[in-house]
């Protein structure tokens, strides 16, 4: 009696053993798109929070901001069209035309440090929007990712130029202390 009972249970875990290893995989298939969501473009930059944030605000002085707060390090701007970009990217793509699309952007710049040096995080979450047509209205799409990426990278070069400017500054300085 208790060598079935084993047996059985033995049985058992194999199946759901088994049953895990072939399924398993395939489940992350439906949790795959919010894994990628959740996944938001940053990067940590080595300059002190007031430089960085004046560089993205030079950055987004072409977006129409909706809130900038630099005290909670927020920038929002407003529902932006963008249909004409999205319907050429996607003229080569399987996919209709879509009637209008609009973004949003989402910018977080956050003070911190690293050993002793302060550091600055920037976040931007691009939030995309489709209509195909009034009937179904509005339909939240994933960012293609691109524009959050240029934004984080014009921000690494400004903050390179602006350091090496300084570094040419000071050096002149210098150079003109000792000469006077």
């Amino acid at each position: 009696m208790i060598k079935i009972f084993l047996q059985l249970i033995k049985v058992s875990l194999l199946t759901s053993l088994l049953s895990l290893m072939l399924f398993g995989c395939s489940s992350y298939e439906n949790y795959k798109q919010v894994t990628e969501d959740l996944e938001i473009p940053s990067q940590v930059y080595r300059a002190d929070y007031n430089k960085v944030w004046q560089e993205v605000m030079k950055i987004t002085n072409k977006f129409d901001r909706e809130v900038y707060n630099q005290e909670s390090g927020v920038i929002k701007t407003r529902w932006m069209d963008n249909t004409l970009e999205l319907n050429f990217a996607d003229s080569f793509g399987s996919n209709d035309a879509v009637k209008s699309a609009q973004f949003k952007l989402i910018i977080n710049v956050v003070k911190g440090f690293r050993g002793n040096k302060e550091v600055s995080k920037v976040t931007v979450f691009k939030r995309q929007r489709v209509e195909h047509d009034f009937l179904q209205g509005w339909k939240v799409i994933r960012s293609d990712g691109i524009l959050e990426k240029s934004i984080l990278y014009r921000l690494e070069r400004s903050l390179a130029i602006e350091s090496k400017l300084q570094e040419i500054e000071e050096k002149k300085s210098k150079e003109a202390e000792k000469n006077f």
